[in-house]
């Protein structure tokens, strides 16, 4: 299996894989991760604040929302870290604006993803080495030396016929030269997803995945990676935490996705976690004070998740400023006490030490997390 990776990705050495789950809509962290432990979150939030006593217990202050429950043997086992008022340097309110200046990694041409994986000393353009997981590939990925969007297995296919494939086939064996190696790689990849689609996909462990898009999308996600078809970067969408309205109805489905679909994601990967990261990020959080409606209205620091197998995970990390008047920013507001790219900068270095991080994030004085 690792003689197929390495064809496909012209390296033996890339075996890590990294996922992010974007939460579009602006997700709020205090929904996700509450500050049980602090007085203020439950006057701020008297109606719709969860109790300490409800809440999966981090630590003294924090909790995990109880419908996030799937996720406890993660807790349990420390292989999830959890980040608080952490956020962009932009105070943008606009889901458009902040979600592009976030995945372009600040003000800068192409995506962060990208960058990360043509800055590179064994840069690759494998078929399969960016792939986003829905209709069309995401911000963060431009620029990626090859990127591909899939619904479904059977999305990776040439229009043509048979006839056609093998012409092209016939045409390319006889080259030798840096074009025909980057499309019979494509036509290995080709075959590889064949034989993915031909045979019924039975999740590992025990794991079941819910029949909803983000859950299909994991289940998708997982087969690649353990496919070892040369997949570094995958993206995943998961939307709808725009909840200025009824928060708790907007968005506990959602919550619910979410965390089942990463438990069944780590429990099929297996001992495949220990070469694999998933992070979990989103725009911006929601303002402290529930509004009239039992609504967040949209704030600043939010709260971004890092789930991986070796060790390194098992965190709760948050330079946590309280949640009086004098603390908050803006119109009652999170302030952001750490830069989504300092969580993210040691996850890329330990993916690939030969990274060249002052162009996968220009302009930014790095303070790891």
């Amino acid at each position: 299996m690792k003689q197929v990776k390495a064809y496909l990705h012209g390296n033996s050495d890339l075996q890590k894989s990294l996922v992010v789950v974007f939460l579009r809509g602006g997700a709020d962290g205090l929904a996700l991760v509450p500050a049980v432990g602090d007085d203020g979150y439950h006057q701020l939030r008297p109606r719709i604040a969860i109790s300490e006593k409800e809440s999966i217990k981090l630590n003294d202050r924090f909790g995990l929302n109880p419908l996030m429950n799937a996720l406890r043997p993660a807790v349990d086992e420390g292989a999830l870290t959890t980040i608080h008022c952490v956020g962009s340097e932009q105070d943008t309110r606009s889901h458009f604006e902040a979600q592009d200046l976030m995945e372009h990694g600040g003000q800068a041409g192409g995506g962060w993803i990208g960058r990360f994986l043509r800055f590179r000393e064994h840069a690759n353009a494998g078929a399969l080495s960016a792939v986003a997981l829905g209709r069309e590939v995401p911000e963060s990925l431009r620029g990626a030396p090859s990127a591909t969007a899939l619904q479904s297995i059977n999305d990776f296919q040439f229009s043509g016929n048979d006839d056609f494939v093998a012409s092209l086939r016939s045409l390319y064996r006889e080259q030798n030269d840096g074009f025909s190696t980057r499309a019979n790689d494509t036509f290995r990849a080709l075959d590889r997803l064949r034989e993915l689609h031909a045979k019924d996909y039975t999740p590992a462990n025990g794991s079941e995945y819910s029949g909803d898009r983000f859950g299909t999308e994991m289940r998708m996600a997982a087969q690649l990676i353990k496919a070892r078809l040369g997949a570094e970067a995958i993206t995943v969408d998961l939307g709808g935490w725009d909840s200025h309205i009824s928060q708790g109805p907007a968005i506990i489905p959602n919550i619910v996705r979410l965390a089942n679909g990463l438990a069944a994601f780590r429990r099929d990967l297996g001992d495949e976690m220990l070469n694999t990261t998933v992070v979990v990020m989103s725009e911006f959080g929601r303002r402290v004070k529930e509004n009239s409606v039992l609504g967040t209205d949209h704030g600043r620091g939010g709260v971004m998740f890092v789930m991986g197998g070796d060790g390194e995970e098992g965190k709760t990390i948050a330079d946590w400023p309280g949640l009086t008047e004098e603390k908050l920013v803006g119109p009652g507001d999170l302030p952001v006490t750490t830069n989504y790219r300092d969580v993210l900068f040691p996850i890329l270095q330990k993916h690939a030490p030969d990274a060249d991080m002052d162009k996968v994030f220009p302009g930014h004085t790095p303070n790891p997390v």
